[in-house]
C-alpha cells in the first residue's frame, strides 16, 4: 500500500490531502467523471480541471483561467442550479467556490443543488469533489475539481 501527499494550488488557498491506491477499485474509468449543472432544464457540461484518480494526478489553471475562452452559461437572476454527476459511489464530500474578482466565498450546496446570485454579472466556480476513506477522512481514494462560469442576467 503506497500513500503520497498531493498538494493541490486553487487560486489563494492551499489544501493538503492523502491519496492511496487501496480503494481504488471502486472507483471506475481512466478519469472521473462528468458533471453537468442543470438550469431550467437545460444541461451545461462543466470543465474537468484538477484531479487525482485511481494513483494518477493532473494539475491544472484555477477557474478563470481553464474558462477564459468559454461563454457563460446565461442564468436569471436567483435561479436554481442543480450539479449532476451520473457515477456510483457518489462522492462523499463536496464544496463549492464561487470567485469573483479573485475574491472566493463558499456556496452552501443543499441536494446538489444551489442558487445563483441575485446581482447581474460574471460568476466563476468551482465545485470539489473527494472519495474520501470512511475509515481514515484524511485519505482520499481519488478527488476532482470542475469548473463553471455563469452570467447572471
Amino acid at each position: 500500500m503506497r500513500n503520497f501527499i498531493i498538494v493541490i494550488i486553487s487560486l489563494a488557498a492551499l489544501v493538503l490531502y492523502g491519496c492511496s491506491n487501496t480503494g481504488k477499485e471502486s472507483l471506475s474509468g481512466y478519469s472521473p467523471p462528468d458533471v453537468y449543472i442543470d438550469v431550467d432544464n437545460q444541461k451545461y457540461k462543466t470543465k474537468l480541471g484538477t484531479y487525482c484518480w485511481k494513483g494518477d494526478c493532473v494539475d491544472t489553471f484555477g477557474p478563470a483561467e481553464l474558462l477564459k475562452d468559454k461563454e457563460p452559461i446565461q442564468v436569471e437572476a436567483g435561479a436554481t442550479v442543480t450539479l449532476e454527476m451520473n457515477y456510483n459511489p457518489r462522492p462523499n464530500e463536496v464544496h463549492l467556490t464561487r470567485i469573483v474578482d479573485n475574491k472566493e466565498s463558499t456556496v452552501p450546496i443543499k441536494d446538489h443543488q444551489f442558487k445563483a446570485p441575485t446581482e447581474k454579472g460574471i460568476y466563476y466556480y468551482s465545485y470539489g469533489v473527494w472519495w474520501l476513506d470512511e475509515k481514515d477522512k484524511s485519505m482520499s481514494h481519488g478527488d476532482a475539481f470542475y469548473a463553471f462560469v455563469l452570467g447572471v442576467k
